[in-house]
């Protein structure tokens, strides 16, 4: 992983390490084993791995709820121990509570009072989240009312509520229809262009191949794999080529005959394999090759 570049990352994290102890028997639990990466900021990340690979404990120490044993955390160069890194956070659990009396721009309300906001600013910020979650004919119905993908959507408004630079976002799509994680993945792709950083954590290999820019692969407690999509699913030592205009003939002495016939080669390129067979790959054995060079 290249740590060479000057622009201060989102989050920065360094040989992270975290034993829990088991009381009464005697023995300890390694959920971190040295963990080392950088997000940069404006890239969507997706953090992956099975359940007890070290993910939650991860987003749980940078966001101060979890006391590291050693190494550190920072986000936007600030130590994630200290309150003031979390100023620029947003986040959503995997299974958010929210107060099923209040309604949703209700809810989104109340957390942008948590954050200090009021008045004019703050009915405008509500207006425009419940719109950009899609949210705008629903601000009025209660929370107890909402499908779980509408939960979902106003976890996300609350989360942004106070504009953060990094939304940190834990299974944002578990248990919500095809429908409802086709709408949070686009919304993720829009605070993308708008130059938010978000890290991310799913099941949903697919989901994450679409958004991600870079994917880490935690297995028991180690980042056995880390990358760009394209490096992370490239397969080495092999080449594509796709042809426009090629006749059986040329396809039969494709390596010699391209430019002589008259095709043009619209792209070269490795072939890919699905994120979900790196996934496998990569954690089936616990422990495999850290990413190739150039990722």
């Amino acid at each position: 992983m290249d740590t060479t570049s000057s622009e201060t990352p989102a989050v920065r994290i360094r040989d992270l390490k975290k034993v829990f102890p088991v009381p009464l028997r005697r023995r300890q639990v390694t959920a971190l084993r040295g963990l080392s990466l950088d997000i940069p900021a404006g890239h969507v990340y997706g953090l992956l791995g099975p359940n007890g690979s070290g993910k939650s404990t991860t987003l749980k120490i940078l966001l101060g709820l979890v006391t590291p044993t050693s190494g550190t955390s920072e986000i936007f160069g600030i130590p994630s121990s200290e309150v003031k890194s979390r100023t620029d956070v947003g986040f959503l659990p995997e299974n958010p509570y929210f107060y099923k009396f209040l309604t949703g721009a209700e809810t989104v309300s109340f957390h942008g009072k948590l954050c200090g906001m009021g008045g004019l600013s703050l009915r405008d910020r509500v207006t425009e989240l419940l719109e950009l979650v899609g949210l705008q004919d629903a601000g009025d119905r209660r929370i107890s009312g909402y499908s779980k993908g509408m939960l979902q959507r106003i976890g996300l408004a609350q989360a942004m509520v106070h504009d953060p630079r990094l939304l940190i976002l834990d299974e944002p799509t578990a248990g919500v229809d095809p429908a409802g994680s086709r709408q949070i993945r686009d919304l993720i792709l829009r605070l993308k262009e708008r130059g938010k950083t978000v890290l991310l954590t799913s099941h949903l290999l697919e989901q994450v191949q679409e958004v991600c820019d870079r994917v880490g692969i935690l297995a028991k407690g180690e980042l056995v794999r880390e990358g760009s999509l394209d490096i992370l699913t490239g397969v080495t030592g092999q080449t594509e080529f796709l042809i426009e205009n090629a006749s059986p003939e040329l396809q039969a002495e494709i390596s010699r005959l391209v430019a002589g016939h008259g095709a043009r080669l619209v792209t070269a390129r490795q072939p890919q394999l699905d994120l979900e067979t790196v996934f496998l790959k990569a954690t089936e054995a616990g422990k495999s090759p850290r990413k190739p060079p150039g990722g």
